[in-house]
Parts: C-alpha cells; sequence; structure tokens
C-alpha cells in the first residue's frame, strides 16, 4: 500500500475513531483551554504562552525508576486554526530540553485527537525529524494509552523512518490502571476527560465493540417511521415513492450547500443531535438543517440512515459476488458492475442509482470538498453492503470499497442504457436531477475502467481490548 493510500487510511480510521467515542456517549471535542489561573506557575510572559495555557504538555512526577514523567495529552489541543502547529513543535523542544540530559519517559494520551484539531501527519513527520538523537537516547519509555487503529495505521507509516531500538520503547496500554505497574499513578496529570473514557472503556464487556447507536424501531413501527426499516415498508407508507423521504431530502440539501465542503462525510456530528433528528424524521416531523448550522450533520444522517436499513442496499445476497470483483480484469469490472446490479430488486437499484448519481457529483467537486471517489468509497463500502453474519474481514473490505469505487467513478457507464430490473427505466426523480445519467453517450468498457485498488480502513480490533 502506498504512502498515499495510508495516510488516507488514517484519516478513515480517525473518523471512525470519532464515531466509536460518540457510541459510547462521550465528547471528542476538546474542553475549554485552562485559563492562567488554573496554572499558577504559567506567567503570561512564558515565552510559548500562546501553547502553554492549552495544558497538551505536563510534567507529571517520576516513574519506578525515578526518571522524570511527562505527558501529552490529544484532549487539550486546540482546533488546527486555533493553534500554530509550528509553535507547538518548538513548545515540545522547549519543555523537553529541560529534562533530556537525564533518562525521562513519556506518556502520550491518544484520546481527544480528532479531525477538527489533529495537527498533519507531514506535520508528525518533520516534528519526528527535528527530535534527534539528544531527544531519542535518554527517552527510556514512551507509554501510549487508548491506543486505536488509527494509532496502528500511524506506526506503519512512521515505520521506515523508526529504529527497531526506538520501537522496541513504546508500549500499549488499553487502561489507565496499566500505568499503575510503572510509575507513580497518583503523580500523573491525567485530564478527567481522559478519566471519563477509560470508565467508560472498562464498563464494556471486554472484547466487545461499543453498544450500537441505531435504536431500533418500535413493533409494530410508527407509520412514518424512516430509520431502521425496509425500503418496502417506506415506500408502502410514502404513497409508492421509490426515493426515502430521508434520503431525499438530505441529499438536496447537500448538493445545494455541502458538495464543497471539504471533508464531506469525513467528519463526525454530536450523538444527541443525531438521535434527536432521527426523532423528528420518525415521528413525522419537519426537519431544517438550516437550524443545526454544521453541514456535516445531515451527511451523517445520510449515512446513518443506509447504516440502519435492516438489509443492506446492495442485499446480502450480492454480498459474494462483489467479493470476486478484485479477480476480474480490470478492463472489465465496470461490465461486471452492471451484471451485479441486474439481480438487484428494483426498489434497490432505483435508490442505489439515485445515491450513486450524487456521490459522483460530490467527487466532480474533489477539488474543493477532497472527496474523490476513491475516499466516497471508503466512507460509504460499509453502509451500503455487510455480511449476514459477522463482520467483513480485511480482505472483503478490499473488495467492497473497490465495487463501490467503480459505481462512482464510473455512473454513467454502469447505470446508463439499463432499465431496472421488472422493465422499468430509471425514477423520474433520478432521471431529472442533476448528476443523474448524462444525456451524452456511454463510452464504454476500456482500459479507462482499469482502476487502482481504492484504500482499505482494516478494522481488525474493536473498541475493547485493543492490542498491538
Amino acid at each position: 500500500m502506498s504512502g498515499l493510500d495510508l495516510k488516507e487510511l488514517a484519516e478513515i480510521e480517525l473518523q471512525r475513531d470519532e464515531e466509536e467515542a460518540a457510541a459510547l456517549g462521550t465528547r471528542r471535542q476538546p474542553l475549554a483551554a485552562p485559563t492562567t489561573g488554573e496554572d499558577p506557575a504559567l506567567s503570561m510572559s512564558h515565552p510559548f504562552y500562546d501553547v502553554a495555557r492549552h495544558s497538551i504538555l505536563q510534567v507529571a512526577g517520576d516513574d519506578h525508576f525515578g526518571r522524570r514523567v511527562i505527558t501529552f495529552s490529544c484532549c487539550r489541543l486546540p482546533p488546527s486554526h486555533e493553534l500554530n502547529h509550528k509553535r507547538l513543535l518548538e513548545y515540545l523542544k522547549y519543555t523537553l530540553d529541560q529534562y533530556v540530559e537525564n533518562d525521562y519517559t513519556l506518556i502520550y494520551f491518544h484520546y481527544g485527537l480528532n479531525s477538527r484539531n489533529k495537527p498533519s501527519l507531514g506535520w508528525l513527520q518533520s516534528a519526528y525529524k527535528e527530535f534527534d538523537r539528544k531527544y531519542k537516547k535518554n527517552l527510556k519509555a514512551l507509554y501510549v494509552v487508548h491506543p486505536t487503529n488509527f494509532i496502528k495505521i500511524l506506526w506503519r507509516i512512521f515505520k521506515p523512518l523508526i529504529s527497531h531500538k526506538f520501537g522496541k520503547k513504546i508500549t500499549y496500554f488499553n487502561y489507565l490502571s496499566e500505568l499503575r505497574e510503572h510509575l507513580k499513578y497518583d503523580q500523573l496529570i491525567i485530564p478527567p476527560e481522559v478519566v471519563w473514557y477509560d470508565e467508560k472503556l472498562r464498563n464494556l464487556p471486554r472484547g466487545r465493540p461499543p453498544p450500537p447507536t441505531k435504536t431500533p424501531p418500535p413493533r409494530p413501527p410508527l407509520p412514518t417511521q424512516q430509520f431502521g426499516v425496509s425500503l418496502q415498508y417506506l415506500k408502502d407508507k410514502n404513497k409508492g415513492e421509490l426515493i426515502p423521504p430521508v434520503l431525499r431530502l438530505t441529499v438536496t440539501y447537500l448538493r445545494e450547500k455541502g458538495l464543497h465542503t471539504e471533508g464531506l462525510f469525513r467528519r463526525s456530528a454530536s450523538i444527541q443531535t443525531v438521535r434527536e433528528i432521527q426523532r423528528l424524521y420518525n415521528q413525522g416531523k419537519p426537519v431544517n438543517f438550516d437550524d443545526y448550522g454544521d453541514i456535516h450533520v445531515p451527511a451523517v444522517i445520510l449515512k446513518t440512515f443506509l447504516r440502519e436499513l435492516p438489509q443492506p442496499l446492495l442485499t446480502f445476497e450480492a454480498y459474494e459476488q462483489i467479493l470476486g470483483i478484485t479477480s476480474v480484469e480490470s478492463s472489465l469490472r465496470v461490465t461486471q458492475c452492471r451484471q451485479i446490479l441486474g439481480s438487484l430488486p428494483e426498489h434497490n437499484y432505483a435508490v442505489l442509482s439515485y445515491l450513486m448519481g450524487f456521490l459522483h457529483a460530490v467527487s466532480q467537486e474533489s477539488i474543493f470538498n477532497k472527496m474523490n471517489s476513491s475516499n466516497l468509497a471508503c466512507v460509504f463500502g460499509l453502509n451500503l453492503i455487510w455480511p449476514s453474519q459477522g463482520a467483513s474481514s480485511l480482505s472483503a473490505l478490499v473488495s467492497l470499497n473497490l465495487f463501490t469505487e467503480l459505481l462512482i467513478e464510473y455512473y454513467e457507464n454502469v447505470f446508463r442504457g439499463w432499465e431496472a430490473p421488472g422493465g422499468h427505466p430509471p425514477t423520474s426523480a433520478e432521471a431529472g436531477h442533476p448528476g443523474g445519467p448524462s444525456a451524452r453517450g456511454c463510452a464504454g468498457d476500456g482500459p479507462a475502467a482499469s482502476l487502482v485498488s481504492p484504500v482499505v480502513p482494516p478494522r481488525p480490533l474493536t473498541l475493547a481490548g485493543r492490542h498491538f
């Protein structure tokens, strides 16, 4: 996998970290920055007051070997536009310079890193190179607390730069209690957000992921129920409309106001906000996304709708066929996609065509939103198809994401000229909507249909009981 793929993969993993944290009912946003009154030792004349006031870095007692302990708390990082990361690097060196002449231990609290406050991967690479032998020689231990798959991908990116000797200094801890064996725990300055998150993790059954965020629909479902019910139910309750109201309304809103939003579909939203909107939709009440002031809210609602369908939009039956897409010659993959879609129920085909037309339109604006067909496939692959039992393996995700990328990238070739199963043409809602099938003819399959396999978000680890 190329370096670019890994960087994109890291972004996807970070987004999933945020979604998993939201499922626990915790906050990923950093709390307000501490004021000078909260740290009497910090003066406004401090040469790095602009960075130090956030309490990102703390000196916190000694470990069991008498080595000074320094902590780095991601939850204290403010949004990137509020922090000069060059200054952050200078502040890190300024602080470490006071201790690197002796042995020291570094603790990295990962919880709280999110898409809004993370430094760029380029900055991280520069930072690692900036910390020369003077800083690395006397660093005797680096403890990473609450690691996630993002950390695993980060390790893969940095592995060529990291010496074997330095790598042996890194230890991963799933829970705060594991630190007690190595240092004077009571001396640590642990942000309350990290303690809260740790308690949430410890309350989960070991080895199991967090409880699902979706709420099963009432039985029988409400006549206006939108989430967690079948496409057929939605059609019957909406006067035969093939496109579910939630899908139509979110797509319409995002077409009008979101196509140029950078990172569209990659950002998370407050779980409380998502549940509130689900409740409004399920009760048949109007939803005005302008009231929420966040373009990412309707994007999350769209993904949630797809994820909570009782059966995936691409159906359980198509799962095995889709897995075979990687074994098909690249020039024939679009044809194979068309054949697989030919077995879909009429309703699923119509909804899929409508959705893919929209995602194709999103990808056409990737110069602004940074969401090309590969990036969108990483986000939507597992929202469109999943196995009837268990979770998709890493190798399966390669196929699922590639298939999704083909549908988005070659939308006009895949859907143009096909009648939906049952002899019905594409729906009027799809055909007349911007981004629907183009009036121009199909180019057909050919060399242009060849794709490099898209980035794949591996999910071999669960939220609890992670081990690296």
